[in-house]
């Protein structure tokens, strides 16, 4: 039983790695709605690969590693193969064949980004209890609701390739970024300590019931915001206590 006990979480961080493989498939064929449930599904893997292993005390070197790969498959590769196939089917502002064969693949540099994003964060000693840069998970949920969404209006629209390239560009930048992130961690449940967490959820759950799948999306958006703004802030607080 113990030899079994330790393999449990890497296991589950596996189911999370083919969940991504999966997801990146059916991104690939243009099944948004089912790559996106791939993703979610290895989101909750991941999320219980870490719980297992400090419930069971089996946290591991090879664990870690293990986990930022599967990440980088689900939460980057996934979503490039989401970008890329928007972008094949996209209008595209150049004439000729070699143009549109080889633009979408510039879309598989947010899985370089989440790949550079992942492995800083596990260098990185700030990060305990929020992010420096878009965490990656959160970089696939927007991806993947945006293409279930808004995926055919991008396509069909002369603009949706300005969009979906400007989009892409600010991901592989938010992912890398040193913005601070906050966490929904909650050491204690007061108002005043999490105000900009509750706000959050219930921002997002208005979010999700006025605009369905694509809520999703300005979810992140939200987040991404709030995030700045609250940084903002602290500095700016910082800045006058310093001053004083």
């Amino acid at each position: 039983m113990p030899s079994l006990k330790r393999h449990i979480p890497n296991a589950l961080t596996c189911c999370n790695l083919l969940s991504g493989c999966v997801a990146t498939v059916f991104a690939l064929q243009g099944c948004f709605a089912a790559a996106m449930a791939a993703v979610v599904t290895g989101a909750v893997f991941d999320f219980f690969d870490g719980f297992a292993a400090r419930l069971l005390h089996v946290a591991s070197p090879i664990g870690k590693e293990l986990d930022s790969l599967a990440d980088d498959v689900t939460f980057g590769v996934a979503p490039a193969s989401m970008v890329f196939a928007l972008l094949g089917e996209a209008e595209l502002p150049f004439s000729g064949a070699t143009a549109r064969l080889v633009v979408p693949y510039l879309a598989f540099l947010i899985a370089a980004f989440s790949a550079l994003r992942l492995a800083k964060f596990n260098l990185d000693t700030r990060q305990t209890h929020a992010f420096i840069g878009l965490p990656t998970p959160a970089n696939a949920l927007f991806w993947s609701a945006l293409a279930v969404g808004c995926g055919d209006t991008l396509t069909a629209s002369p603009y949706g390739f300005y969009v979906i390239a400007a989009l892409a560009a600010l991901s592989c930048y938010l992912l890398v970024a040193e913005i601070p992130m906050f966490a929904l961690k909650f050491t204690s449940y007061g108002w005043a300590a999490n105000r900009v967490r509750y706000s959050f959820l219930l921002a997002s759950i208005v979010l999700l019931a006025l605009l369905g799948w694509t809520g999703f999306s300005a979810v992140i958006v939200l987040y991404v915001v709030l995030s700045i703004l609250t940084a903002r802030r602290t500095r700016g607080g910082h800045s006058q206590t310093d001053k004083a």
